[in-house]
């Protein structure tokens, strides 16, 4: 058989050559900017021939500051493909995060997006590999000087490239692409991806039982490009001749809500809080249309059941849960339901993390570190390997990560007999209550299923008695009231006794990460310091 690479160029000359009418559209405020394929895998050559110029020539990253739009796919495309590395910063990590991140990557090349400078004029100055900022657009670049950098302009980058490049065949093993973990504990780590991980996860994400990408598809790219290559879908789309939408800055309920009226995709993928908020913007605003989307991949915490419920009652559209991270790159597994099913007996299992991808394995493994039976009983972390699951992190030893050749994912749950994922927490988040276990993203579901409730999230807070107990932070709905005591009523009926909360609050929002999940961290921590104002029930 033909030895061929298995690379990123590969995926852009597929996708250029086979799919040369694929549109990525970039939402604007004066208009939505369209190009085609050939015209990116164009400007992807030109920025390669760039980077040349600017010294990249060899395996240096190149880091990204950027939103989604044509520009960062463009650099998604071209940066792997010359035999550089892309890794992207998240935006909304602390300014020291940001600065320790490119300094232990190496970053020679950022580029940002020119609404996105006065972020990165806060951090520039202690980037200390850094040595040229590429800017996108027509901003003022002047808060960026200070720092001593060599600033240009992402048009004039181009301007002086040709618009072919000749790829090298880069071995599919060295790295394409970087992220990092978005420390929630300690300093974040770094994953690099090798060009055959990224082709074989790309490929994974277009097969029926996993996203399902093809050319039939508009995908609607909410998650961000710097979580986890959001998810794959750029790449799987110019694999599969997807069109791209990409949101740039405009991620808020409202223009996402525009923005699928107007270049109707067929599916996206975002975490559970953003189609919280679609959801509460279309109830208050009756009368759009976005009946284009037929399925939502919706992932980075557990998805209420009340939500998908909500959006197949109401709206016509399906979200599928999926489950992954980081280091998985991040396609773990997609809960599609087994075949032959009634609809209600179907979302026992639409509500579970579902079943891996074809090239992962996992297993259950408990405290002493034996190997749980498949019985969906057995409680224990979660493990998982594969081709594109992370082996180490680059340059730090976490010996604590890893078992052996398996990843330690720090989810726990089961598996049952039809090799169906339940996670019922994150180990840092088990709550273990008089020796006995409660979970925490069952309550917070159960509790979102309150027609009243918008948002809930649960901790594990010090008891005297118990060691510790449930807290509950609840978020109720704009024009609804209800008590502590009528959502304990409501989940008397739906959980354990036992598993009640005593301790409830009532907040504005429930604080999240940087990629939009609960921050449970920052809950405790308000908790401890007595900056929550808490009801206690007898």
């Amino acid at each position: 058989m033909q030895d061929v690479p298995l690379s990123v160029a590969s995926i852009l000359r597929h996708g250029c050559d086979v799919y040369p009418d694929g549109q990525i559209i970039t939402l604007g405020e004066s208009g939505n900017r369209r190009a085609s394929f050939v015209d990116v895998a164009a400007n992807a050559a030109r920025l390669a021939h760039g980077l040349r110029r600017l010294g990249i020539d060899g395996d240096q990253r190149v880091g990204t500051f950027m939103w989604n739009n044509q520009e960062h796919m463009e650099a998604y495309l071209a940066v792997p493909s010359m035999g550089a590395v892309l890794h992207t910063l998240n935006i909304r990590l602390f300014p020291d995060q940001v600065a320790y991140i490119a300094n232990h990557a190496e970053d020679r090349v950022v580029i940002v997006d020119s609404s996105l400078i006065p972020l990165l004029a806060r951090v520039l100055p202690e980037m200390s590999t850094v040595e040229t900022v590429i800017v996108v657009g027509d901003g003022d670049a002047a808060p960026l000087e200070p720092a001593g950098k060599q600033i240009v302009r992402y048009a004039d980058v181009l301007a002086g490239g040709e618009a072919s490049y000749d790829w090298p065949d880069v071995d599919e093993r060295s790295a394409a692409a970087m992220c990092y973990t978005s420390g929630t504990t300690g300093n974040p780590k770094g994953v690099a991806y090798s060009h055959r991980s990224m082709w074989l996860h790309s490929l994974a994400a277009t097969t029926t039982n996993m996203l399902a990408l093809s050319a039939e598809d508009v995908a609607l790219v909410i998650v961000p490009q710097f979580h986890a290559n959001a998810w794959g879908i750029p790449y799987a789309a110019f694999m599969a001749g997807a069109d791209l939408v990409m949101p740039d800055r405009f991620l808020q309920a409202e223009p996402l809500v525009r923005a699928i009226e107007a270049e109707r995709p067929t599916m996206s993928g975002a975490v559970p809080t953003i189609w919280n908020d679609i959801l509460t913007y279309l109830r208050a605003n009756p009368g759009h249309d976005i009946s284009s989307i037929k399925r939502i991949i919706c992932g980075g915490s557990a998805v209420p059941r009340a939500l998908m419920q909500a959006f197949e009652d109401e709206l016509g559209i399906t979200i599928i849960q999926a489950w992954g991270m980081t280091e998985t790159s991040p396609l773990g597994s997609v809960a599609r339901p087994p075949r032959g099913l009634s609809a209600d007996a179907a979302w026992d299992y639409r509500a579970t993390a579902g079943r891996f991808a074809f090239g992962v394995q996992g297993r259950i493994v408990d405290d002493n570190g034996d190997v749980q039976q498949r019985d969906g009983k057995a409680v224990g972390e979660l493990q998982v390997r594969g081709p594109w699951v992370a082996a180490a992190y680059y340059k730090d030893d976490d010996p604590q990560k890893f078992d052996n050749g398996w990843l330690r994912t720090g989810d726990v749950g089961t598996i049952d007999p039809r090799g169906y994922i339940t996670l019922t927490d994150r180990a840092k988040d088990v709550i273990k209550s008089g020796g006995e276990w409660i979970s925490s993203v069952e309550l917070e579901g159960t509790l979102m299923a309150h027609p009243s409730v918008r948002e809930a999230a649960v901790v594990g807070v010090p008891d005297e008695r118990w060691d510790e107990r449930p807290l509950a932070a609840v978020v109720v709905r704009d024009g609804s009231s209800v008590t502590a005591s009528e959502l304990c009523t409501w989940l008397s009926d739906r959980v354990a006794k036992w598993w009640l909360p005593e301790r409830w609050a009532f907040v504005d929002e429930v604080p999240k990460t940087s990629v939009g999940k609960f921050d449970k961290k920052v809950l405790r921590k308000r908790y401890a310091d007595g900056e929550l104002s808490v009801e206690t029930l007898g």
